[in-house]
Parts: structure tokens; C-alpha cells; sequence
């Protein structure tokens, strides 16, 4: 086993060595994975087709399904057995995920939200039944429940370029995702006694099988999500009438189940630049109030997806846009109810649009014929070419403009999810930040072409400051399970230090180029956190194994600060004017207190006949130049070339700076000097600058100009959580103070009172402020 890279190199003294090399810690090269981070001529991934037949039981809220699964042994391993997910055991009563939660803060209060969630999380009857599990020709296979697992026995083993076929037959009961926190589920609108379903995690999922981990078979306890293996899908929703169905994949039985006026409607929205109802407000109004026995089929197929989502509703509102990417015009489009509007048919479809656009110009092509958000319980989850969002405008139609931009954010994320992961197939439940830190990073990026001054909540330095100066914290190399403060962690520390990279290390075109060319390389593959860091230093010709050990796996901050100035200037050895310089000097020296107080005593010299010598004469200098001086020096001159001539006719003022790394992380030294002629001067020193010593350096900076200030990283490129000592001379920063008035007349009821209505407003503030999920998304703020 390796060390961690926080282990001390014994060939320095400094037991955190920032410049030591990671190759003794990442994976060997092989022909699997070459040393330049790509996938190398004996790469293999496996593959899973699916064909599946779905009921959504509205009466019960139940998924009953039966599903045939066709997986490609396409590993030079030969496998007794086969490893599949069954995530819905999460909610099933005794679970790893219920038995491992820890308790919640009760005092001094605790929300009824949350407390109904614990309730209900302990009383609902969750998790798969599985009523069978059978071969190719119907005969039942031994299989072991272990938890979220199930260990799916061969009767004969599975070698290498084989397939096998086994079939599943299963049912459980809908979870209310508005009720106990889950990543798809149900919501009830009693106005009218209508669900919306999101639909995921619904079949038995076989597990990933890797060259770099064999099967991934951790326990999903909530948080880390899935890695799944890519192949195709026919998949078959049987569900009520009146319902409108949103999927992944494309509609393969549109006469069946579109109203022909909607199949009109929607190869017209194909040409349109704008989105134009399918379904329209009224219509769904109109079918929320149908009831009815029968049922439609509607069958989807999808090729080359990790994954399979949908979701049904009779409140569905649907809205179409074509998006020309590349040779093929997506499908982008909408499904959500009227309590959603106006807002959804203003920015959901254009913020899927949006997406598409920039994503595809720093990754790839988007591949997929559609791309769908959909309105319902979950605040933001992402599926192949589906995703669920949750904003909604109050019940009045209006909405503020933390809910407007909350919407086209966790849209332009979830989309931005069918990049990373969905095609660039990374291991979510080892390595949460390969998906949810680079999509944060690009969502950054496409939230700053939506409009200028975007208030994006992650990306910019200067935010993850608070985070980066806090405590409880472990490096964002740390899995998906074990990470503390996920949101921070996983989303935005990987997000700003991309940002940082690209803006103040390796600059916009060369890691513009990197990062196409990783995305590029590991698409419809499975990349791991090493093949992403050798691609970018190969792709960039950079060596940046300093900044992924300080940003990835440590917890080390950047502090950076100015302990020091000196200044020197040239003495080129001129008698005269050395004379002419010591002169002004001590014109220029202010007597000492002593020297002011003696300047009337009576002095011996004065009335002693006799002591006067040539020292005392006024016509003594003792600064005067002897003519053997000046002869030495104009021989030193005679020595000169032109150039070093000139060099001396020049006043060089040489300041040496004194520069100290408090945080350990170390960085860019970006400098901004001012000079006595109000001119400045932006200096940048690379991180390498501390490679001889990474807690302390001098610089030295040479000018013919006077240096009156400097300021350290003055455009906060760096994430400097400490900037009271970025600056000289130090610059004191005010800090406020308010006046109030004191209440020492009021009697203890008064104050009780005035207490009582303080709690009764912070009350209100939290219950109305969004809290991060434990998987690191908002969720949406209780009403």
C-alpha cells in the first residue's frame, strides 16, 4: 500500500514537501491507462443492454416492473457472478442508510419539517420486493440480498467476450421525496388529488465492474451516488390515460400515445428558436380532472446511456425547443405543472438551450437526441437526458430573485450533468468531485455568459475563503460517504480551484485545451481522478503536481503575506558624490533630545586658551575628497564597457521583499506595486518560486522608480483567506461598530416580549432560507 501524499519525503526536512512528485501515489501506467492520462490500446469497459416493461400504479403510488438484462463480459477476467444495485433498499426499514444516521440538533428547536421526515422515514414500508430472478430460459438463480446490493449467482461462469442474460421481477412503493429527502419520488397537490412521479433509481441496476476497483459494490447510504455501465434501452411506462410522460430516450410510439394536435405542435417546436407549448396550460388544467381505468404505453429507446429516468403526470405542462448542435437539431424541453408558471416557460427550456451551447464548446458535441427538465418534489437530480428541478414561484405567480436565478442555475447544473458523468462515465461513489466539482466549474462558466454579474453562488476565490479558513474539513480526494461540509467540499472547492487554474495558472487557452481534450479523450469512458490529472499537465505541458497535492489532497489554505522591505541602492564608488550624498544626510538628520538640550551649555573649549586645534577650524571638512580618491575612481571607470557605464549613470533602486506562506498551500505570488510617480506595475511569480523553500522567500525587485506600496493579489485570484497582511506598509482595514439604545428601562416582561419576537423572526428567516441537501443541492425552501 501507498503513503498518502501528505507523508513526510524523507529527503527534505519539511515534512510537507508541496513540490514532491505524485507518481508514488497514483496508479501505474499500464496499456489500460497510459502514462499520459488516456485510455491506453487495451482498454475494456463492460456493458449492460436493458429492456424493460413498467406500470406506474397511481392508485397504490407503487413501481411494478419486470425487466431482462443483457451484460457483455468485455474484461479479460472470467466472473462467477454478477453484482446489482437495488437503491431503493435505502428507505427499507432497517437499512445501513436509516441504522448509520446520526441524531439531528433538537435544541433549541428543530423544524416540523424535519421532524416529519424522521417520522416518516421510520415508518415508511420502502425497498424492492423481489418476487423473481431468472436465467435466460426462466429458471430461477441464486441470488444474495446484501443490503443495496444483490450478488447475482451463475450457473456457469462468464468468460472474457461473453454475454449472459437474467431477468428480474420486482415492485415498491413510491417514496414522497417532499416528505422523507430522497433523489426521485412522488408530490401530492391536494387541490386537485393529483401526483407528480420522478422516477429514478427503479430497476435492479447492474453494478460497474472496472479495471481500477473490479466490482463497485459500496453501500448507497444516501449521498454517494451511482457509476453505472453504459448500453441501450427499450424501455415500456405503462401508465394512467390521461398522464403525459417526460423520459429518457426517444418516443418510439408516438401515434399511440400524442394527441395529434401535440405531434403538430412538437415538430413545429423543432424549428422553432423559441420554446412553444406541446401541452398547453389549459390543457393540462383540463387534465388534472380526468379520471379514467385505462392505461397507455409509452416506449422509449435510448442507446449508449449509463442510466434510465422518467416522470409522469396529469399536471404536466410541455414545452419544446430545437437546439442545432453540431449536425443534429436536440429536442430541449419542459414538463411542469401551472403552479409553476410563469416562471418555468420563461427560463427552463432556454436554460436547458443555454447549457447545450457552452458545455459543448469547452467539452463536446452533446450526443443525445433530447434534453429534459422537469418540474416536480426533487429540488435538482440529474439523469441521461433528464433531469429534475424544483423552484417555484410563490402561489400568487410572483418570485424573487434568489427563486429566478436558484431555477436556471440547478438547470444549467443538472443538465451540465449529462457531460460529467453521464458520458464522461467517472465513479460518483468513490470520487464525488470528478462529476459534481468539474459540472460546478462549467455551470460557473455558463452562468457568466447568461448575463453580466451573474450572481453565481460558486466559482469566484474570494468565495470559498470562509470554507478554506474553517476547521472540520478533509481533502476533496476523500469518498463521497466520508466527506465533511459536501456542499464546500465536493462542489465548490474543486470548482474555484479549476477556476483558479485556468484563470491564474496555465491562463484561458491552454486550459481551455486541456480540459476539451480530457473531456474528448474519456468520453463514453471511464475515467478515474489520475487520468484526469496526468491529461491536463499532457495536454498542457505543464507540470502541476504542486497545486493538485495542495488543492486535492490536503486541507492546507492559502495565506500568503508581505513580513518585510528593504531597500539598497548602488553605490558606484564616486568619492565626490559619496561626499555630496553623506552631506544631505546629515543636513537632512534630526538632532537627538540631548544634542537640542546641550546646545547652550558652556563649554570647555570655549574659555581654555590653548585647546583649539585644526579639527576646530572653521575651515575644516571632514568630509572632504582626497585627490588619491578621485584618481582610483575615474581608473575604475576607465575599466568600464558602454553598458555598464550606463548602468551606473542610473539611481537602481533594488527593494528585497520578504514574503511568508501561513496557510502551507502554496501559490502565485501575484503582485501589484505602486511607485512615487502614480504609475503601477502588475508582477506575477509562479508557485515555483517557493520550491526552495515553501514557507519563506525573498524576491527581489529592481527599479529605477520609488517604490511607495504594494499590494498582494489585488484581483483576489487566489483565495487568500488572510488579506489584513497582503499589503505595505500595512493598511488598516476599519471595522463598524453600530449605536443602539440601551433597554435598561424596560422591566423583565418587556424584555421577555422583545426576546420572544427576536426568535419568532429567526424562526421565520430559517424556515424560509434553502438548507443544502445531504448531496450537496438546495433544497427548496419550506413555505
Amino acid at each position: 500500500m501507498t503513503q498518502s501524499p501528505e507523508a513526510a519525503n524523507p529527503k527534505h526536512s519539511d515534512p510537507y514537501d508541496p513540490f514532491a512528485q505524485l507518481d508514488p501515489w497514483w496508479p501505474t501506467p499500464t496499456d489500460t491507462r497510459i502514462a499520459s492520462g488516456a485510455p491506453g490500446p487495451g482498454y475494456w469497459q463492460q456493458r449492460a443492454d436493458y429492456e424493460i416493461d413498467v406500470t406506474l400504479d397511481d392508485e397504490n403510488q407503487r413501481i411494478v416492473g419486470k425487466e431482462k438484462i443483457h451484460y457483455h463480459n468485455q474484461s479479460p477476467h472470467t466472473l462467477s457472478y454478477i453484482w446489482v444495485q437495488l437503491d431503493q433498499n435505502r428507505f427499507r426499514p432497517g437499512s445501513d442508510a436509516l441504522t448509520t444516521t446520526t441524531a439531528p440538533s433538537l435544541a433549541p428547536r428543530i423544524s416540523f419539517q424535519s421532524m416529519k421526515s424522521i417520522l416518516a422515514a421510520q415508518v415508511f414500508d420502502g425497498g424492492y420486493k423481489i418476487t423473481a430472478v431468472t436465467d435466460a430460459a426462466g429458471e430461477a438463480l441464486n441470488y444474495t440480498d446484501v443490503g443495496t446490493m444483490m450478488r447475482i449467482n451463475l450457473p456457469e461462469p462468464l468468460a472474457p467476450g461473453k454475454s449472459v442474460s437474467f431477468g428480474i421481477e420486482y415492485s415498491y412503493n413510491i417514496v414522497d421525496s417532499k416528505t422523507i429527502r430522497a433523489r426521485a419520488g412522488k408530490e401530492f397537490f391536494e387541490a386537485d388529488e393529483n401526483y407528480i412521479y420522478e422516477i429514478a433509481q427503479w430497476f435492479p441496476r447492474v453494478a460497474s465492474y472496472t479495471d481500477f476497483g473490479a466490482w463497485q459494490h459500496k453501500a448507497f447510504l444516501g449521498r454517494g451516488e451511482f457509476t453505472l455501465e453504459l448500453g441501450d434501452y427499450v424501455v415500456r411506462i405503462t401508465a394512467p390515460k390521461e398522464m403525459v410522460i417526460a423520459s429518457t430516450g426517444t418516443l418510439t410510439n408516438p401515434d399511440d400515445v400524442l394527441k395529434p394536435e401535440w405531434k403538430e405542435r412538437l415538430a413545429a417546436a423543432k424549428q422553432s428558436t423559441k420554446p412553444k407549448f406541446i401541452v398547453t396550460p389549459e390543457e393540462a388544467k383540463k387534465n388534472e380532472s380526468v379520471r379514467g381505468d385505462e392505461t397507455k404505453t409509452w416506449e422509449f429507446k435510448a442507446d449508449n446511456v449509463r442510466d434510465f429516468a422518467f416522470a409522469g403526470s396529469r399536471k404536466f405542462i410541455w414545452d419544446a425547443m430545437g437546439v442545432k448542435v453540431g449536425s443534429q437539431t436536440v429536442m430541449a424541453m419542459s414538463y411542469y405543472p401551472n403552479e409553476a408558471e410563469p416562471l418555468w416557460s420563461q427560463y427552463s427550456t432556454e436554460s436547458i438551450a443555454h447549457t447545450l451551447e457552452v458545455y459543448g464548446r469547452y467539452s463536446f458535441e452533446y450526443p443525445y437526441p433530447v434534453a429534459i427538465s422537469v418540474n416536480g418534489p426533487v429540488y435538482g437530480m440529474e439523469y441521461p437526458m433528464i433531469c429534475f428541478n424544483g423552484p417555484r414561484p410563490e402561489e400568487d405567480g410572483t418570485y424573487s430573485k434568489a427563486t429566478k436565478y436558484g431555477l436556471i442555475s440547478v438547470i444549467i447544473h443538472e443538465v451540465g450533468h449529462n457531460f460529467f458523468p453521464m458520458i464522461v462515465n467517472s465513479d460518483e461513489r468513490q470520487w464525488t468531485w470528478m462529476d459534481e466539482g468539474l459540472n460546478t466549474f462549467l455551470q460557473y462558466l455558463a452562468e457568466q455568459e447568461w448575463e453580466e454579474n451573474y450572481p453565481s453562488r460558486r466559482g469566484e476565490p474570494e468565495k470559498i475563503v470562509g470554507y478554506m479558513r474553517g476547521g472540520n474539513q478533509r481533502p476533496i480526494m476523500t469518498g463521497s460517504e466520508e466527506i465533511l461540509q459536501f456542499g464546500s467540499n465536493a462542489y465548490a472547492k474543486p470548482a474555484t480551484a479549476l477556476n483558479i487554474l485556468r484563470e491564474t495558472i496555465l491562463g484561458r487557452e491552454l486550459f481551455d485545451e486541456a480540459f476539451r481534450e480530457y473531456a474528448r479523450r474519456w468520453k463514453f469512458k471511464r475515467p478515474t481522478p489520475s487520468d484526469f490529472f496526468r491529461t491536463m499537465e499532457d495536454a498542457s505541458g505543464t507540470d502541476l503536481d504542486w497545486f493538485w497535492r495542495g488543492w486535492f489532497y490536503s486541507t492546507k489554505h492559502v495565506d500568503i503575506g508581505i513580513t518585510d522591505v528593504q531597500l539598497y541602492q548602488i553605490d558606484a564608488g564616486d568619492p565626490d558624490e559619496a561626499a555630496e550624498r553623506q552631506r544631505q544626510e546629515k543636513d537632512q538628520e534630526e538632532p537627538s533630545i540631548s544634542e537640542v538640550r546641550n546646545k547652550d551649555l558652556r563649554r570647555r573649549i570655549e574659555w581654555q586658551p590653548g585647546l583649539k586645534d585644526f579639527y576646530n577650524s572653521p575651515d575644516f571638512d571632514e568630509l572632504k575628497v582626497e585627490e588619491d580618491d578621485r584618481k582610483a575612481f575615474q581608473r575604475f571607470l576607465d575599466g568600464l564597457d558602454s553598458d555598464e557605464r550606463a548602468m551606473l549613470r542610473r539611481t537602481t533602486n533594488f527593494y528585497v521583499v520578504d514574503f511568508s506562506n501561513h496557510g502551507g498551500l502554496v501559490m502565485p505570488i501575484i503582485l501589484r506595486v505602486h511607485y512615487a510617480d502614480s504609475t503601477s506595475e502588475l508582477m506575477t511569480m509562479p508557485a515555483q518560486i517557493w520550491r526552495y523553500n515553501s514557507k519563506r522567500i525573498k524576491k527581489l525587485i529592481a527599479s529605477d522608480k520609488e517604490i511607495v506600496r504594494m499590494e498582494l493579489d489585488p484581483q483576489r485570484q487566489t483565495a487568500d483567506v488572510d488579506t489584513s497582511n497582503n499589503h505595505w506598509p500595512e493598511k488598516l482595514v476599519p471595522s463598524r461598530f453600530k449605536l443602539f439604545k440601551s433597554d435598561k428601562s424596560k422591566n423583565p416582561m418587556q424584555k421577555a416580549n422583545a426576546r420572544k419576537k427576536s426568535e419568532q423572526k429567526n424562526d421565520e428567516k430559517t424556515e424560509a432560507k434553502p438548507t443544502e441537501k445531504p448531496d450537496g443541492k438546495k433544497a427548496e425552501a419550506a413555505k
